[in-house]
């Protein structure tokens, strides 16, 4: 979610590039539906491991800013300042997954993480660009 939203509201001041603790992490179809509600597209999105960016060419040294969503994410990103000068900052963001018994209830949680991270993201990096900025 972070980085399709980073990437709506930023544009190309930065360089978005979601990273998660487990190889292959498909986006799921709650994440989806509650970002094509606020017209972020991520049907074809996908997380990549830090092993995996390492593993395609990302420098993660070129990299100002690593932001954690889990403890999981933050102990990894913590390891990586062993090599490279990186800034980590943790969001305690509700994580929605398993939450919820309809769908209603789903994307409900799901609506309430994504309005977590934009929330963050807009009082750690300012308002989004106007549309077409």
């Amino acid at each position: 979610m972070a980085e399709g939203m980073a990437k709506k509201f930023y544009g190309q001041r930065a360089y978005v590039q979601s990273a998660g603790v487990k190889n292959d992490m498909e986006v799921d179809g709650f994440s989806v539906a509650v970002c094509q509600e606020i017209g972020v597209e991520l049907s074809r999105h996908r997380a990549r491991s830090f092993e995996e960016m390492q593993e395609w060419g990302d420098d993660l040294g070129q990299f100002d800013l690593i932001v954690a969503l889990s403890p999981a994410s933050q102990r990894q990103a913590l390891e990586l300042t062993r090599w490279h000068h990186l800034e980590v900052e943790y969001w305690p963001i509700l994580d929605p997954t398993g939450l919820g018994e309809s769908r209603e209830a789903k994307l409900s949680a799901y609506r309430q993480a994504r309005d977590q991270i934009r929330d963050r993201m807009i009082q750690r990096f300012g308002p989004p660009l106007p549309v077409g900025g």
